[in-house]
This record gives C-alpha cells, structure tokens and sequence, in this order.
C-alpha cells in the first residue's frame, strides 16, 4: 500500500472513530439525563460533556487498535 493510502486510511479511521465514540458518548449521556446542551455550566451539563469525551477518545483507540490489528494481519500474510 502506498504511503499516501496509508497517510489516508490512517485520518479516515481516527476520524470515524473519534465522531462514532462522541456519539456514542452523547447517547449514553442523554440516557443519563446529562445534557450538554443545559443553559450554563451545571453538574449534568459537565458530566455530559465529560461522556462526550470519554466517548470520543475511546473511539479513536478502538479504531487506531483496528489499523494496527489490520497491520498486523497483512504482515503476517506476507511471511512464507
């Protein structure tokens, strides 16, 4: 695979992970009860925004722990 492939795959799928976690997290957070979307800054407006963000950055793990999983695979397939 090229580098620029490579460079592409690498952005789209820490995007699509990071979005699909936040809004994961946003679900989970209106499940909850905790709207980030309260008027000022109160405890469920932060407990939201907090799930939002745990969600996001579990996203991005997840999808960066396919890649290298994918990597892995295609290494091994190249090996006599």
């Amino acid at each position: 695979m090229s580098t620029a492939k490579k460079l592409l795959l690498e952005g789209v799928s820490d995007a699509v992970g990071f979005i699909a976690g936040a809004l994961a997290g946003y679900g989970l957070g209106q499940a909850a009860g905790w709207n980030i979307f309260d008027a000022g800054y109160g405890a469920t407006s932060l407990l939201g925004i907090v799930c939002v963000g745990l969600g996001g950055g579990l996203g991005l793990q997840l999808a960066r722990r396919w890649r290298a999983s994918r990597a892995q695979r295609a290494q091994a397939a190249e090996r006599p």
